[in-house]
């Protein structure tokens, strides 16, 4: 199995051109054969489908979108230098290719469509393709160029996709022009997909951006509105041509991950599963299908099933390994989820060893897991938590001078166990669960709730008797674990009938206190019902005033109430809340 190649540009030769027998090939023709690659592609047969586009991608555009498109997928999946330059060169000549085919603009237009793009009039049925294919080889061209780490390539990729964007509006006002039209040609319907696919996606995508930047996309001529870009995106969805299946995918990255990462809406599974439902029927074995198959299954709390789906999804092919690592992203994940800490360490453990993408992301989460382990356990598997959480830091990639903010989030956490004193982290794991949104997906299922809050009182308890603490730190991580009982709370929407322990409600300083932490704003005192306000009684408000208010109480405890009163309570929590709600991911939270 591993004497395998790992991808498909070691099993196809991507050298020089090769020459068909004849130099032309009409644009009916040329659809019908890149919808033939498509169908391999989705069946897993990533190499023949590369094979099927070569020997025309330099005499047809739609060929040499096909193909380039495929080399950039694998670049972005591998991230190797070699394949990311391949996919470079691809667009190059892609890009050459599809101008060609696109109407030849005078000198004054030229320089008007420098500033602004015109719609042309009395374009052919080619040249309109022409126009689209240019549009989706140069977005793509500026994606790569993102991964550029120079603030020169950031610069290129925000100009390359400002011209893309003006030609899909363009296409849009061609498309608009000729929709009433009678006597379309055949090949009409692909061309509506394809612009319905890039404006959706152009205003999906930037409606996900925070107001004041939205707000400075728009007065740059682009649009963010998410309704008219998924409108547009269930259109190409349903057009059954070329673009189709690139709409299609993009709806399930938003219903799937999008609106989970960032919290920006409900999870439209009904949604996804129609979608799926007619490629499932033609690829029952397609691994991106399977895939999404089981991320349904993982949203809906049905972890078992899903994970059967995840290992079917890395049995279904060996070519492109990377689809692997998604699924043991997934299953590093559902084992989280159930707190079966050793099987979640086994693929964290195989991401690290095999995956590119962010290693420091991996080594953390290795290291929060492994942390979640009896000591004993950990000797034995034979790693040292400390020193894979010191690795961290030099990890860390940089995108156009940027770091990436889950990668900070793990170095900022890390960091504590750089000093000579190390202060171990409580519950780690369970923390970049939240920061990942993973509550709302374990509220689905009301016992693994509850044995999350379990461990969220376990670690309490062991903190106000752990001498290794110091008090400021104690007090940090004891916010901390508020912060993610509350959050585990409320994740479950009241399905539980019997509440835990630690969320027992004190009806006179309820409200207050969840004021004061940050958990509700003034507002919202009045009208948030008690029973889903948790709060601890030995920790509220009033109480804090009155430290000898509980008869019996254990001096450590007694101490820390009268610490937290001079550190400033009120303010001790407001950090707590702030310190995750301030995270990128959480930052378009509508929660």
């Amino acid at each position: 199995m591993e004497a395998k190649t790992e991808h498909s540009l070691k099993q196809v030769d991507l050298s020089g051109p090769q020459d068909p027998e004849s130099p032309q090939m009409d644009l009916e023709t040329a659809l019908q054969e890149c919808s033939s690659a498509l169908d391999l592609f989705l069946n897993n047969r990533f190499s023949d489908a590369l094979a099927l586009l070569k020997p025309w991608k330099d005499q047809s555009m739609c060929h040499a979108m096909g193909y380039s498109s495929i080399l950039v997928m694998q670049a972005g999946m591998t991230f190797d230098p070699k394949d990311m330059d391949a996919a470079m060169t691809s667009l190059k000549e892609s890009l050459q290719t599809c101008a060609r085919f696109r109407k030849k603009a005078g000198i004054v237009e030229t320089i008007t469509n420098f500033w602004y793009q015109q719609p042309a009039d009395n374009l052919t049925e080619e040249e309109m393709h022409a126009e689209l294919c240019y549009a989706v080889v140069l977005l793509q061209k500026a994606a790569l160029t993102f991964l550029d780490e120079s603030i020169i390539g950031f610069i290129k990729g925000g100009m390359r996709i400002r011209n893309s964007y003006q030609i899909f509006k363009n296409c849009q006002s061609m498309a608009n022009i000729t929709k009433n039209m009678e006597n379309q040609e055949s090949t009409h319907v692909h061309f509506r997909g394809g612009v319905n696919m890039g404006i959706g996606s152009f205003n999906l995508m930037l409606s996900l951006l925070p107001s004041r930047v939205l707000r400075l996309m728009e007065f740059l001529g682009f649009s963010g509105d998410r309704e008219v870009g998924l409108s547009e995106l269930r259109e190409g969805a349903a057009s059954n041509g070329l673009y189709s299946i690139l709409s299609i995918l993009t709806l399930l990255m938003f219903h799937l991950y999008i609106t989970v990462i960032l919290g920006t809406g409900e999870v439209n599974l009904t949604e996804s599963e129609a979608l799926l439902e007619p490629y499932i029927a033609k690829f029952p074995n397609g691994a991106l299908f399977v895939f999404y198959i089981a991320r349904i299954a993982l949203l809906k709390g049905n972890f078992t099933f899903a994970q059967e789906k995840f290992l079917a999804c890395i049995a279904a092919q060996d070519e492109w390994r990377q689809i692997h690592h998604l699924c043991y992203w997934e299953l590093m994940w559902s084992y989280s989820f159930e707190q079966n800490w050793r099987e979640a360490y086994r693929y964290a453990d195989l991401l690290c060893k095999k995956s590119k993408w962010s290693q420091a992301v991996f080594v953390f989460q290795k290291a929060a897991i492994l942390s979640m382990l009896p000591e004993e356990e950990v000797k034995t598997i034979g790693e040292n938590v400390g020193d894979l959480f010191r690795q961290v830091e030099g990890l860390r990639l940089r995108f156009a001078g940027k770091s990436i903010p889950t990668e900070k989030f793990a170095a900022k956490k890390a960091q504590r166990y750089s000093s000579p004193n190390p202060v171990q982290l409580v519950v780690p794991a369970l923390e970049i669960m939240y920061v990942w949104n993973g509550f709302t997906i374990v509220g689905k299922r009301p016992q693994l709730t509850e044995n999350i809050l379990a461990t969220i009182e376990k670690a309490e308890e062991q903190l106000r008797f752990d001498p290794m603490n110091t008090t400021s730190s104690m007090i940090t991580i004891w916010c901390h674990l508020q912060h993610m009982s509350w959050a585990c709370f409320t994740s479950r929407k009241g399905i539980l009938t019997k509440p835990s322990p630690c969320l027992k409600i004190s009806r006179r300083a309820t409200r207050t206190t969840a004021w004061s932490r940050g958990y509700i704003s003034a507002s919202m005192q009045r009208s948030t019902p008690l029973a889903l306000i948790p709060t601890k009684p030995a920790f509220h408000a009033h109480q804090l005033k009155r430290p000898g208010a509980r008869p019996g109480v254990e001096s450590q405890e007694l101490q820390l109430k009268l610490q937290l009163r001079s550190k400033g309570y009120r303010s001790a929590l407001s950090q707590s809340h702030h310190y995750f709600t301030r995270l990128p991911l959480y930052s378009q939270r509508s929660v």
